[in-house]
Order: C-alpha cells, then sequence, then structure tokens
C-alpha cells in the first residue's frame, strides 16, 4: 500500500462513520415522531388554551375600554372598540398557537 492511500483512506472511514451517525440521528427523529401520537386530553387542552387566549384579550379590550368612556365620553363606544381589538388580538394570538402546534406534528 502507497503512502498516498493512506489518507484517502482515512477520509473514506471518516464519511462511514457520518454516515452512521445521520442514520441514527434520522432513525430517532422518525421514531419519535411515531411515538408521538396527541392524546385527547392533548386537543381537549388545546381547546382550552384557543378559548382562553380568545377570552382573555377580549376582557383586557373591555376593561380598558370602560376605562376610556369614563375619562374620555364621546359619540364612539371605547368599550366597543375594545372588545373588537382584544378579540382580533385574541383571534390572530390562537391563531399562531394552532398554526403552531400543527407544525410540530409533521
Amino acid at each position: 500500500m502507497a503512502t498516498n492511500d493512506r489518507p484517502r483512506l482515512r477520509r473514506q472511514a471518516d464519511r462511514g462513520q457520518f454516515a452512521r451517525q445521520i442514520d441514527a440521528k434520522e432513525r430517532r427523529k422518525i421514531k419519535g415522531r411515531l411515538d408521538r401520537q396527541r392524546s385527547p386530553w392533548f386537543w381537549a387542552g388545546m381547546f382550552g388554551l384557543v378559548g382562553w387566549s380568545v377570552a382573555v384579550p377580549a376582557a383586557i379590550g373591555v376593561y380598558v375600554g370602560i376605562k376610556l368612556d369614563q375619562w374620555y365620553p364621546g359619540r364612539l363606544s371605547w368599550a366597543l372598540t375594545g372588545v373588537v381589538v382584544g378579540m382580533t388580538l385574541g383571534c390572530l394570538n390562537a391563531w399562531f398557537w394552532v398554526t403552531r402546534e400543527s407544525r410540530s406534528e409533521d
């Protein structure tokens, strides 16, 4: 065997070891995905999360709107505006969480 062949053989051995590491990681990732089935309790919790993520900003919007109505009375209802803004923010928040969880399932 020539001395020039040693580095080439070493590189081939390193590539083989690297390929085995990648294979082991990929198998572990696939196994984790198969093992991680979502239970009904998970989805019940997600349902609750969506409800709270819409209700809390709406309630905060109503509270701030009522306070603004007391401080700055006018023709427009700040409480109604607060409900609309709170519901919009809550729905965006719920959409964020649901899309994030559905992406993590893939």
